[in-house]
């Protein structure tokens, strides 16, 4: 595990932090600031605890159950009883990156001193992420509002040492196992933490942050791409002049025109239009690729903001307020996350279409301006690449089905108490199968596009040297050049690899400069 630390305070979570705690196995420290903000939250609540009069959360039910008053001697009781029923997830266990995601952003929360929870309580979540234990969390139970309900309690069980967790090793062991072998008391909950462990959109914003990384590579790598099957297919650069993009000024357009451009910079391939037959203009996928891959740049963008904004929320109902209240509010309700997750799953097809109409451009010898059949070595007796294009088709075909917004519907639940609801964890889980998809449809354009540059330059024609490091670097990671038939799996996986990795924003850059 990476030994870097995160420190959780009142304030201050970064989506860097999210990675590095999800991702890379970073260490979790609170600071002293949140300690002191957790003690003189639980001040009030037990202040209130303390009264007769019934205050949610507190000394109350939960949901559609909340006109009951509970006595003191159920309130341990009620708060074990709301994780446990809570506990309800179904179907695949959730990735581990997620639950610990999952985890630290509801630790930020708790931290932040506005949700009544012990200091004790928050350092045992700490320690289960420094321990490496993983609460199983099962794919369905969340509606996105009232908190991704089910997924907290799962990891609130783990705290409280039942249910069942992954440990450091992978072993999928009983909870109270793992944390005796790691020296971790299980907790006992006090009033309202059972509550507060539960109600916040910590999955679907940890995916959120996620996927945005994901993102941001695969975008590069997509102008990469698209500027490798532009030089193959002998186009123009002209049309990536910054003077053209300026006239209509959309932020993202611009850098991947800019991005485009510095790849093909010294190209001898770009444009040959009146080589082989009059063309005045290339198709639209590769003409327009500034303007979609631009426009998908620019939704990540809005899409970060919003995560910006929901790291900085502290998400529970009810909330501790520095006065001295204890408010119930609707900020659980996850519409905020789900609208632009499911916006993200959009525009990722859309881009996964445009590789692969770029793809097909370069395997149809009508087309291609010259280029072999399917890229074959000896069309008919070999196929190319051919089936590697119904692959990517294939992908595309179901990232549009996975476009198809989860937000946009709702069902009621709790007796009707919980009317609407954002669905935002299926947007999240969907919105992270169509970037796994991304990846393997940006990969088969690379490869089929750096096959083409190859023989290209075996015509004669010099590629820019960007696409030169690109190819080098590509057949240095297993993924073979022109030739022959072959096993073609292995090699789409590698490139896969390679691209999922951020290998090919990073072969390029030695040459381009970085890129955006």
């Amino acid at each position: 595990m990476d030994m870097h630390t995160v420190v959780v305070g009142t304030s201050g979570t970064t989506a860097e932090d999210v990675v590095a705690v999800a991702r890379h196995g970073a260490r979790v420290e609170l600071s002293a600031a949140a300690v002191d903000a957790l003690a003189a939250a639980r001040l009030i609540v037990d202040a209130l605890a303390a009264k007769p009069e019934p205050v949610y959360g507190v000394s109350t039910g939960f949901g559609a159950l909340a006109s009951r008053h509970i006595s003191h001697e159920l309130r341990a009781q009620l708060q074990r009883n709301i994780v446990r029923s809570h506990a309800a997830g179904m179907g695949p266990r959730v990735e581990r990156e997620v639950v610990r995601a999952l985890m630290f952003l509801r630790l930020k929360t708790v931290a932040s001193g506005h949700t009544g929870v012990r200091p004790e309580v928050a350092q045992t979540m700490a320690d289960l992420l420094n321990a490496g234990i993983t609460p199983v969390v099962h794919e369905y139970g969340s509606l996105g509002c009232s908190g991704d309900l089910a997924p907290l309690s799962h990891c609130a069980l783990t705290l409280m040492g039942e249910g069942d967790a992954e440990g450091p090793d992978g072993t999928v062991r009983p909870a109270g196992e793992l944390l005796a072998a790691h020296g971790i008391t299980p907790v006992e909950l006090a009033e309202k933490e059972g509550l507060a462990l539960l109600n916040g959109t910590d999955g679907m914003l940890g995916m959120l942050v996620m996927a945005l990384a994901d993102l941001k590579n695969l975008y590069t790598s997509a102008d990469i791409t698209a500027a490798l099957s532009l030089e193959a297919l002998l186009g123009t650069d002209k049309v990536l002049a910054p003077e053209l993009h300026a006239i209509r000024p959309h932020p993202g357009q611009g850098v991947s025109a800019d991005n485009m451009l510095r790849v093909l910079a010294g190209s001898g391939l770009t444009g040959h239009h009146q080589d082989d037959a009059p063309r005045v203009q290339d198709a639209y996928s590769v003409r327009c690729a500034p303007q979609v891959n631009g426009a998908g740049r620019d939704t990540l963008d809005y899409a970060a903001v919003v995560a910006g904004r929901e790291l900085a929320s502290s998400v529970d109902n009810p909330v501790v307020l520095p006065d001295g209240r204890v408010e119930s509010n609707g900020n659980f309700h996850g519409a905020p996350v789900a609208y632009v997750l499911d916006f993200l799953a959009i525009v990722a097809a859309d881009l996964g279409s445009i590789c692969e109409r770029r793809t097909d451009r370069l395997l149809d010898k009508n087309r291609s301006h010259g280029l072999p059949p399917f890229l074959a070595d000896d069309a008919g007796v070999d196929s190319g690449l051919m089936i590697a294009q119904y692959t990517q088709a294939a992908l595309v075909s179901e990232m549009k089905r996975l476009a198809v917004p989860a937000s946009a519907d709702s069902i009621p639940s709790s007796a009707m108490q919980e009317d609407h609801v954002s669905m935002g964890w299926s947007a999240a889980r969907k919105l992270r199968t169509a970037v796994d998809n991304l990846a393997r449809i940006v990969a088969v354009e690379l490869y089929a596009a750096t096959r083409a540059v190859e023989l290209r330059a075996a015509e004669g024609l010099v590629p820019a040297p960007a696409s030169q490091a690109a190819v080098a670097a590509l057949r240095a990671a297993g993924a073979e050049g022109p030739g022959p038939d072959r096993f073609l799996a292995p090699d789409l996986a590698a490139a896969d690899t390679f691209v999922r990795e951020g290998r090919l924003v990073a072969a390029v850059e030695p040459v381009t400069g970085p890129l955006a």
